[in-house]
Order: C-alpha cells, then sequence, then structure tokens
C-alpha cells in the first residue's frame, strides 16, 4: 500500500508540474490579435539600418528569408529581438488575407510600431497591388506573436560578438530564439567564487560581462514564458579559447 501511495504521489506531483503548461496552451498560446500601423524601410523618413538594433549584423539581413521588421514600443530595449509577429493589413483593397510572419531585429520610431523589410511589407499585397500598397506608404494592421518559421529542429544560438575582447571581455548575441519566451537574463558561473555571475544587456540581444571567469564558461539563461520564470542552462559551454565570430549550439529550444 505504501509503494501504491508513494506512486500516486509522483503522479500528482507530474500532472501540477505540466497542468500550467497544459493550460497555457490554449491553440498556440497566443494573444488576441491587437491594430496598429505599419510602414517599411526606405519610405519617407524610415533608412535602412544594415545592422539593426539588435546586433544582430548580417544575420540580421538574411534571417526569416528577408522578413524582418523594427518595432517602437515592443522593442522593450530589446527583449522582444528575435521575437516573431504575424502582421496582417488591414486595407482590403490591396491585402490579402494571410499577411505575414516578420522576425524582430530593429527598433522603430513610436507613431508606427512595425517598420517592415520591403519584401515582407510586399507580401501583405494581393497579386498586382504591390505598387497601390506601397504608395500608401502606411497601411493599418493586426498583429499577434507567433513562433518563429525556422527550420525544424532549430536551436538558440549563441554567437560571441565581434566586440569581444579575449579574456578581458566577452560579449554575446542570441539568435533563432524562435519561440513564444522571452530571455530576460544571462550568468555565468565563477567557479573560483562558486557563484553565478550577471551579464548586463549592452542593447538589443548583445549581452556582456567584464573580466570573464578563465578556462570554459559554463552559462544559463532566465527564460519568461507562459508558465512563469524558468533557468535553463545548456550543456555545452562557451569554448575556453572564445573568439569573436564563434557560434555555440546550445541544443535548447524555446517554447
Amino acid at each position: 500500500m505504501a509503494c501504491q501511495l508513494e506512486k500516486c504521489s509522483i503522479l500528482v506531483i507530474s500532472v501540477l508540474i505540466l497542468l500550467p503548461v497544459l493550460c497555457s496552451c490554449n491553440g498556440l498560446g497566443l494573444d488576441p490579435s491587437i491594430t496598429a500601423k505599419a510602414t517599411f524601410y526606405g519610405s519617407i523618413g524610415h533608412l535602412v539600418k544594415p545592422s539593426g538594433a539588435c546586433g544582430y549584423g548580417e544575420y540580421g539581413r538574411t534571417v526569416n528569408n528577408g522578413a524582418f521588421c523594427g518595432v517602437s514600443k515592443l522593442y522593450n530595449n530589446g527583449t522582444s529581438c528575435g521575437a516573431c509577429y504575424q502582421v496582417k493589413c488591414k486595407h482590403t483593397e490591396y491585402c490579402n488575407e494571410e499577411g505575414t510572419v516578420v522576425v524582430v531585429t530593429d527598433s522603430g520610431e513610436e507613431k508606427t510600431e512595425f517598420i517592415l523589410s520591403f519584401s515582407a511589407y510586399a507580401k501583405l499585397a494581393k497579386p498586382f497591388m504591390v505598387a497601390k500598397l506601397v504608395a500608401q506608404g502606411e497601411v493599418d494592421i493586426e498583429y499577434q506573436r507567433v513562433p518563429c518559421k525556422y527550420a525544424a529542429g532549430a536551436h538558440l544560438m549563441v554567437k560571441v560578438h565581434e566586440s569581444s575582447k579575449f579574456p578581458n571581455y566577452l560579449a554575446i548575441v542570441l539568435l533563432d530564439q524562435g519561440g513564444l519566451s522571452d530571455i530576460t537574463a544571462i550568468e555565468v558561473w565563477e567557479e573560483s567564487h562558486k557563484e553565478w555571475k550577471s551579464m548586463v544587456r549592452i542593447f538589443g540581444a548583445v549581452w556582456a560581462i567584464s573580466d570573464p571567469p578563465k578556462g570554459a564558461v559554463k552559462f544559463r539563461f532566465q527564460v519568461r514564458g507562459s508558465a512563469g520564470v524558468v533557468w535553463v542552462q545548456p550543456l555545452k559551454l562557451i569554448p575556453s579559447d572564445w573568439k569573436a565570430g564563434i557560434l555555440i549550439d546550445t541544443f535548447i529550444q524555446l517554447s
């Protein structure tokens, strides 16, 4: 009987752990669509910024097949970098019903929530209506956050940023975040003091620490999602001989 009670206890605990995840799904776990305005890079007053405010560099221009965007209020000091949004134009004469999915790589201006890459803006149009949609310059839209449509099995990647200076200054940029969760803190393990040390968000998706731990660097992410806030630690370390430009596959998929 004692063994049966123990099994029951394990089952109850398992259900309680899974319950927040199961209850948060509700389809895709998406918020209702919100209305706003959108324009495109290259329109009047919106110059192209190839590097973007998220610190992605060339990756920011090629990610998601070039369907990227800058956002204003949603930028939130870079927290939204790497997030994807389904954007649909409300101009029924010129726009299709499907809209497009864009990934945040840049910050924008408050009067317009979304500044889309030209290719993403063009995807809002019905066939043969791109020119007329472009002539509008700015359109009303509705949007909601969605999972990014990266290749199946895509993981969160960490790139050692170009501003890093071995061995005294380590900066990293997060790539292919992809899910509906946000990374709100990053820490590295200081073996000599047996404690976690915080990295600082420099800008966008770029985090850094001065005097990083010697040797291979163990790190972890604080992830905020629909089920709450949790710490996630990759099994792979930043190698002891790290240098600018190297990529580390965390083998983590954010939900």
